[in-house]
């Protein structure tokens, strides 16, 4: 029987990789694997259209209430449900379904991931700020209402996958590429342009992502992300540096083993498996692995001079969960203001380690729970705060980077 599937920011990277896993598996299969219900996306009206139109969906709700007529107006006559508003996200994420897809980019997407599991929706977690930011709420929730979260990051999807007995574990281990400043000189960094901190070397991300991977902070948010989602203590969560993104994480076991989950970087593989847990049985137009392809896969210690964001990370985890939150949004504030040439590449990782240095990074002791107001009260505080971080900084930082 098809799953049916409500996809959370259907015009981003990993939303059109979802689609397209979609679009494959029904091609390849006598009767479909999935029904696409419903499609939201934040302002681009006319790609979501294109997309609903395309996938049959049902409905499709535009976060920016400014663009409901255009979406509207481009629905017309194909019997869709045009929708629009932060209201409309949460109407979506709560309809009953096989799956939520949360690809919302940054705490935006944390209010129709808790809707959706508070709903009894079994979630596909492309959204690791919702994690990083309310871990320890949406596990509480998950089991008090039965919704799954199968993590959909390629990182926290291999551990899922090859996560046999939990309580055998010793070590959790992700890896990381290195991003594309993994052997450029130090004193270079601080001069790196937008562009050249978006060019990974062997994944195909938007650009806020690819910033994190260059500064590492994307795999900073994924330790803390794999310590709330896995409940480990963050001193048993290992990084590695693993430049050809072939193994995506392991997990060692007290007898010596150790388990890997291997393929090509593609964001389809561990859709495809999000997707159709726990079955296994979709098919993806994935490039299959060919280990003769390659002489050797190497591994690295992090360079933590280079990349002090996991250590930001486990400070973060030390100090509680606002510290979490106060750590996502001065990264996200700080990414924004690179990309817009108001800082420094090499200025992210400051403003992230002075934001953990505000009030708001010690709003509550180390394993006290928040709520979700809470969660979104200290977001907004921080941003205000970064930006008078950033505006700190001066004018030498912002006439270097542009």
């Amino acid at each position: 029987m098809a799953k049916r599937l409500t996809i959370m920011g259907a015009t981003g990277s990993v939303g059109r990789s979802a689609l397209s896993v979609v679009a494959h598996a029904n091609a390849s299969e006598d009767e479909p694997a999935f029904v696409v219900e419903a499609l939201s996306a934040n302002t681009d009206a006319d790609g979501l259209a294109n997309l609903a139109i395309k996938h049959g969906a049902r409905c499709a709700a535009i976060a920016d209430p400014a663009k409901y007529a255009d979406l509207k107006e481009r629905l017309a006559g194909t019997g869709i449900a045009a929708m629009a508003g932060s209201d409309a996200l949460i109407e979506l994420a709560q309809a009953p379904v096989d799956r939520v897809v949360a690809a919302i980019v940054g705490i935006a997407g944390l209010q129709s991931t808790y809707s959706a599991v508070a709903a009894g929706n079994s979630v596909a977690l492309a959204n690791k700020e919702s994690m990083v930011c309310a871990g320890p709420l949406l596990k509480q929730l998950s089991r008090k209402t039965g919704a799954a979260i199968v993590p959909t990051d390629s990182e926290h999807n291999a551990m899922f996958q090859v996560l046999e007995r939990p309580e055998d574990v010793e070590r959790l281990i992700l890896t990381a590429s290195g991003g594309p400043f993994l052997d450029t000189p130090l004193s270079k960094l601080a001069h790196v342009t937008p562009d050249e901190a978006c060019a990974h070397p062997n994944w195909s991300m938007g650009r806020k992502i690819s910033v994190d991977s260059a500064t590492f902070m994307n795999k900073a948010l994924e330790l803390i992300e794999a310590a709330y989602l896995f409940e480990f203590p963050e001193d048993r969560i290992d990084v590695l540096v693993h430049p050809q993104s072939i193994i995506h994480s392991l997990v060692a076991y007290r007898d010596g083993s150790t388990l890997a989950q291997l393929g090509t970087p593609d964001m389809q593989t561990p859709i495809a498996h999000a997707l159709s847990w726990p079955d296994r049985r979709t098919q993806t137009s994935v490039k299959r692995l060919n280990l003769l392809d390659f002489q050797q896969l190497s591994f690295l210690p992090v360079d933590d001079e280079r990349f002090p964001a996991i250590g930001l990370a486990r400070q973060a985890l030390a100090e509680g969960p606002a510290a979490s939150v106060a750590m996502n949004c001065a990264n996200e504030v700080a990414v924004s203001a690179f990309l817009a040439g108001q800082c420094r590449f090499s200025d992210i990782s400051l403003i992230v380690e002075k934001a953990l240095g505000l009030d708001i990074a010690q709003a509550s002791r180390a394993g006290e729970e928040l709520s979700l107001s809470d969660v979104i009260a200290l977001d907004q505080e921080g941003r205000h705060r970064c930006v008078e971080l950033i505006a700190g900084l001066g004018t030498h930082s912002r006439s270097e980077a542009q």
